[in-house]
C-alpha cells in the first residue's frame, strides 16, 4: 500500500463515533482500510495486537482495545474476515475476496484462458504464471478451496486428489 488515505490522519478516526450514521461511515472506512492494506501487501492473517493500522504515530493516536474489538467485529460480520481463534479473537483470516466472488473470478479466468475442458492444479491456480495479477493469486489455500467447492456445487468444475494437496486437480466444465 503506497499511501494511507487522508482519513487515517484525522484524529477522530481513532475513536469510535457515538452518532450511528457517523459510526457506520467510520466502520466502513476501517473495513476498506484493513482489506486494502492486507490485500495490497498479500497478508493473509491480521494479528490483532500486531496490526500497525490500529496506531498512528504521526498524529499520536491509536484505537483502544475495546474500539479494536468493535472494528474487528464489524469487519468479520461484513464477511471480509474470519476468526482463526473464535474464542480468543486474536487472529483474523483476511478474505481478500469473499468465496463467492473468488469462485466467479476463478471461473471467469478459466473461461478466458481456455481452461474449460482442461485440468490444472491448485498450485497453478494459487501460484502459476497464468494467474499473475488475478484476485486469487496467492490467496489463502483454504479460501481458494472453498471457492472451488462453490464452483463444484454449481457444476462448473470437479476436483480430484493428487499426491499432495498442491497437486490436487481441477477440471473446469
Amino acid at each position: 500500500m503506497s499511501k494511507l488515505p487522508d482519513f487515517y490522519y484525522f484524529p477522530p478516526f481513532f475513536t469510535i463515533q457515538p452518532v450511528l450514521s457517523t459510526r457506520e461511515k467510520q466502520l466502513g472506512q476501517w473495513r476498506e482500510l484493513i482489506l486494502k492494506y492486507h490485500t495490497d501487501l498479500k497478508i493473509k492473517t491480521l494479528v490483532v495486537h500486531e496490526c500497525p493500522l490500529f496506531q498512528n504515530s504521526t498524529i499520536q493516536r491509536n484505537l483502544t482495545p475495546s474500539d479494536i474489538q468493535v472494528v474487528m467485529s464489524d469487519f468479520v460480520s461484513s464477511g471480509h474476515g474470519e476468526w482463526e481463534d473464535p474464542n480468543q479473537k486474536t487472529r483474523c483470516r483476511i478474505l481478500w475476496r469473499k468465496p463467492e466472488q473468488l469462485a466467479s473470478d476463478v471461473y471467469e479466468w478459466a473461461v478466458k484462458n481456455g481452461f474449460v475442458g482442461s485440468v490444472c492444479t491448485v498450485y497453478e491456480l494459487h501460484s502459476g504464471e497464468d494467474v499473475n495479477g488475478m484476485s486469487f493469486q496467492g490467496a489463502d489455500e483454504e479460501l481458494l478451496r472453498r471457492a472451488l467447492g462453490i464452483l463444484e456445487d454449481q457444476g462448473k468444475c470437479t476436483m480430484f486428489q493428487g499426491e499432495t494437496s498442491s497437486e490436487d486437480g481441477i477440471k473446469f466444465f
